[in-house]
């Protein structure tokens, strides 16, 4: 009998060592697995992705101003104001794709079902450019159903855009998400609107042109299958990609700690800030960067981080609707804190929307010719914007980083708000150059009679136009990616999605706003000196020019107020355990199992 057990306990004892090898063998794989992913060798399939889809957006978008005066004939303000409201469209539809991807479904399906509705929009509408029959004939308006042909492919490439835009910069800054590729990541928003800008440009040349001399089947064609050649490069990179669980609903953890905050609004606040509530297991799944410390600032939502009675469950949790940490309690006020220096994106590209369809206009009616055969399309006149957004960007991450890092000791080399102030005094310069160059353009057209004549040449170059769009490019430079920065960084991780979607949302409501501009404009001045009707050479869009001008001064001094108060968050990283061992072991110490913790200001945070 004694043997008998003997032998049972051995067996037993046996089991046991070979379960506890076998989960140390797929932890090890699990750790193998994940060392092999992220990383720079996952950037050529995003990157590709990135490339393909912003060369057919482009492409798309650059000269539908054309398609819709052309081949809809729809008046100028209607044409305009359609793609202002297609474009804020597109800008808005990211934030319910970030909360999408940051909820549940994660960010790289996101990005898959997005990019094949957008597909299905560029489809449609390119058939409704190759067929006739859904096009109105030559000098007809285009009928009710050729316009629901229209805004409902418009509607699905928006769609698509919510998918796609929020979470492509998210998923790629993910790849590089430790402290030794820090300096890489920063870099990484910098290549990546190089790439957009190469394929941008690529897509302003060559499809522009066929659009305006092969056909509108052709240059809608081209961009629709680049699309489907980005959603392929994308899912094949799938085994390499590090893909971030997604940690809930965001929007629900904010509505959260309001409802706390307010529930518990008589509640004695304790004057030591650390018995507030914490859970640092709760909070694990959205804090593994670290934990947002206690900041002083929007103290009143600190109430929802108060212990009171029947705020936790017998099994030891809180009721998350009546208490909630102080980490989550801090998301709520990163968020709050961004608010004003996020909203300055939006006059910024109210200013900047007139560049897809008024700046075409004039560029139609100067002189384009490069040879007595050869004249450049007009929305083609972007690539000068295009490529100074391309050369800026290679000497600001090459040249102006490490000669800045010698005086302010930053990574980065200037801080994100500092970009972002430059990129807005420049976008002052270059609606100032618009409306100096119309002011002269629309002066050539009365000295030769043309004032009358919307349909001539005015004998004027049309590289007049290039100062304005190399302002806008270089203004692009400091201002989106500087913003794009901004909102990544001092977003709480678990809403980096979202933050790349509020960065989309500043484009939809600039856009709405360019809209609701040219509408007023119009409408007011339209009993007198339309400033925007159809023959510029009677407007006053130089008048438009100086009032957008006015606006952004204006923004820029509300920005620069906003920066001198912002406060950056703050957090604090648990160094790697293992890391710690080998330190002190290096330095005679004891293996005390116990993290290390370091508090990290985010302004400080790339020194």
């Amino acid at each position: 009998m004694i043997i008998k057990e003997a032998i049972d306990i051995d067996s037993h004892v046996n089991k046991r060592q070979e379960s506890e090898k076998e989960m140390a063998m797929a932890e090890e794989g699990r750790e193998e697995k994940k060392r092999k992913q992220g990383g720079l060798k996952t950037m050529p399939f995003i990157l590709a992705n990135e490339v393909c889809d912003r060369f057919a957006t482009t492409g798309f978008n650059a000269n539908m101003i054309t398609y819709l005066t052309q081949q809809l004939h729809m008046p100028l303000v209607q044409a305009s104001n359609t793609l202002t409201n297609f474009n804020g469209t597109s800008s808005l539809t990211p934030l319910l794709g970030a909360l999408i991807a940051d909820s549940f479904a994660g960010r790289f399906w996101t990005i898959i079902v997005g990019t094949l509705v957008y597909q299905l929009g560029m489809i449609s509408l390119t058939v409704a450019a190759v067929l006739p029959a859904l096009r109105p004939p030559p000098g007809a308006p285009a009928s009710s159903w050729q316009l629901l042909i229209l805004y409902a492919s418009l509607l699905c490439t928006s769609i698509g855009s919510g998918g796609i835009r929020p979470c492509v910069v998210a998923f790629g800054a993910d790849q590089l998400g430790g402290d030794s590729h820090r300096q890489q990541k920063w870099s990484f928003f910098n290549l990546y609107y190089f790439s957009m800008g190469l394929a941008s440009l690529v897509a302003l040349t060559v499809v522009v042109y066929m659009q305006e001399n092969v056909g509108w089947g052709w240059g809608l064609g081209i961009p629709t299958i680049a699309m489907g050649i980005s959603v392929v490069a994308f899912a094949v990179g799938h085994p390499l990609y590090i893909k971030m669980k997604p940690g809930g609903s965001p929007l629900t953890r904010l509505t959260q700690v309001i409802v706390a905050a307010f529930r518990k609004r008589n509640a004695v606040k304790p004057e030591d800030p650390n018995l507030l509530y914490e859970d640092k297991e709760l909070d694990s799944a959205i804090s593994t960067a670290g934990r947002l410390l206690h900041t002083n600032r929007l103290r009143f939502l600190d109430r929802a981080a108060i212990v009171t009675e029947g705020d936790m469950l017998e099994s030891g949790r809180p009721r998350l609707w009546r208490l909630s940490t102080v980490h989550r309690v801090e998301e709520l006020k990163s968020i709050i804190r961004m608010m004003p220096i996020w909203a300055v994106g939006i006059l910024v590209t109210t200013a900047s929307s007139h560049n897809h369809s008024f700046t075409i206009q004039q560029a139609r009616t100067m002189n384009r010719h490069l040879s007595p055969h050869f004249q450049i399309p007009p929305a083609t006149m972007s690539i000068f914007s295009t490529l100074t957004m391309l050369i800026s960007l290679a000497l600001y991450d090459r040249i102006f980083v490490p000669v800045a890092r010698r005086f302010t000791g930053r990574r980065s080399g200037i801080s994100y708000l500092q970009r972002i102030g430059i990129g807005m005094a420049a976008g002052v310069l270059a609606n100032m150059s618009a409306a100096l160059v119309e002011i002269r353009r629309k002066g050539v057209a009365a000295d030769h009679g043309l004032t009358d004549k919307p349909n001539a040449v005015v004998p004027i170059s049309v590289f007049w136009l290039v100062p304005q769009y190399a302002i806008h490019g270089l203004a692009e430079t400091f201002t989106s990616v500087g913003h794009l920065e901004f909102l990544y960084d001092q977003a709480p991780e678990s809403m980096r999605s979202t933050a790349a979607a509020l960065f989309w949302l500043t484009l939809s409501i600039g856009n709405y706003m360019g809209t609701l501009l040219v509408t007023i404009v119009h409408d007011c001045t339209a009993k007198r000196r339309d400033w925007l009707q159809d023959n510029i050479n009677r407007g006053k869009l130089d008048y438009y020019y100086w009032l957008v001008t006015g606006l952004q001064v204006l923004n820029l001094g509300y920005f620069i107020t906003c920066a001198m108060f912002y406060t950056y968050k703050s957090l604090e990283i648990v160094e790697d355990e293992d890391a710690e061992k080998e330190a002190d072991s290096v330095a005679g110490g004891n293996d005390i199992e116990i993290a290390k913790i370091r508090t990290v200001d985010a302004k400080d945070e790339d020194k």
